[in-house]
């Protein structure tokens, strides 16, 4: 039997905004948007997606999954994401570490790291 990463879902008290800043982040579309989900990425063929569902409670505690994003070049893309509506978040990464912490409009953490060519490195 043959699987694969059809698509990654997210919980947001706004699916619409939280899917609009992550398209503007990723450099993808939306590619459905309905009252019940909507789905970003590049496009419709290409897994995996993301997919933004309703809730009604905002997140509790440390994320339990988190997104690692490669840029080119780590600093720009972070200012790039904090004009996006970013924000730089502190969850005790030590001083000089590798990658850099943000948090999405709804306060979820992801990180920047620097460039990567494989990986396991």
């Amino acid at each position: 039997m043959t699987v694969r990463l059809y698509q990654v879902a997210v919980d947001a008290l706004d699916p619409a905004a939280l899917a609009r800043f992550w398209a503007a982040a990723l450099g993808q579309r939306i590619l459905l948007e309905s009252a019940d989900e909507v789905v970003v990425g590049a496009d419709e063929h290409a897994y995996p997606g993301l997919v933004f569902v309703p809730v009604p409670e905002r997140r509790r505690g440390k994320n339990r999954l988190h997104l690692d994003l490669v840029p080119d070049d780590r600093e720009a893309e972070v200012a790039r994401l904090l004009v996006l509506g970013a924000r730089l978040v502190d969850v005790g990464q030590p001083a000089g570490a590798g990658w850099t912490v943000l948090a999405d409009p709804e306060g979820d953490e992801f990180c920047v790291l620097g460039p990567k060519r494989s990986l396991t490195g």
